[in-house]
């Protein structure tokens, strides 16, 4: 029973392991197209759609997004795993249910990007679904106030993001003891710089949700390609675009290391 179990153990971690090399690679490809848009080259979505047609595109294209698919399912199984006998710095129901949602968020991607290797189309892009969502949510009784409170949450959590990786407090589910030196510092300089850059889109993405619930235009909605494209049209013009497509390219490089180093 023992060796069972711990085989099953070793089987999850490296399940986990694997999506989290999948989610590197998103990022990594996300980063690069929002470059591509602060610099007058954006002809694709910014996001995981946009990713995934890139890849898409590729020699072996097919292939290389089964390779994806196979690690989102990896992450997806991981999460659930921590959902249903904890671990992996879960703690209490509450630990729990984030868990399971994150499972149930990655098995979606999962079954996004394999319809895609399967040559099929996983539905409308980010932008689009965002505006749909919020326009079916503003229609239900109280919708507007659902949807200000769904929008003050996003914003919430991409604050909570940046503040945690102002605190470094990532570093405590990384195995930084049998890092090296140089290790660590590109483990925490990634880590604290790919953070704040997804805490920006997802507060960002917020505040547009509560603007559609204020004017009561799903309009106003923005997804993730929207979110960034937003950035380049700010004050600071296209270099805070740069700023933000440079830090999710870190966090690309982070879940890369995540990969290697987190307690699983």
């Amino acid at each position: 029973m023992t060796v069972r179990k711990s085989y099953a153990d070793g089987s999850v971690r490296a399940a986990g392991r694997a999506g989290f090399v999948a989610r590197g690679a998103v990022y990594l490809l996300v980063g690069a197209l929002a470059l591509g848009i602060a610099f007058g080259r954006g002809g694709e979505e910014a996001d995981r759609q946009g990713a995934v047609q890139r890849v898409a595109e590729q020699p072996f294209g097919s292939v290389l997004l089964w390779v994806l698919a196979a690690g989102f399912a990896g992450m997806a199984l991981w999460r659930a795993w921590a959902a249903a006998v904890g671990g992996a710095g879960v703690r209490g129901a509450g630990g729990r249910a984030v868990s399971a949602a994150r499972a149930g968020f990655y098995g979606f991607v999962c079954w996004g990007t394999a319809v895609s290797a399967a040559g099929g189309r996983s539905g409308e892009g980010g932008d689009a679904a965002s505006r749909d969502w919020t326009a079916a949510a503003l229609r239900l009784p109280g919708g507007r106030f659902l949807v200000g409170a769904a929008g003050l949450a996003l914003l919430g959590v991409g604050v909570g993001v940046a503040v945690r990786a102002v605190q470094r407090r990532f570093l405590r589910k990384l195995d930084t003891a049998a890092m090296r030196p140089r290790t660590r510092t590109a483990v925490t300089a990634t880590g604290v710089a790919g953070n704040l850059a997804r805490g920006a889109v997802f507060a960002g993405a917020g505040a547009f949700v509560v603007v559609a619930a204020v004017r009561f235009d799903p309009g106003r909605a923005k997804g993730m390609d929207d979110t960034l494209r937003a950035f380049a049209a700010s004050g600071p013009g296209p270099w805070l675009l740069v700023a933000v497509a440079a830090g999710l390219l870190l966090f690309g490089a982070f879940s890369l290391f995540s990969a290697r180093w987190r307690r699983l």
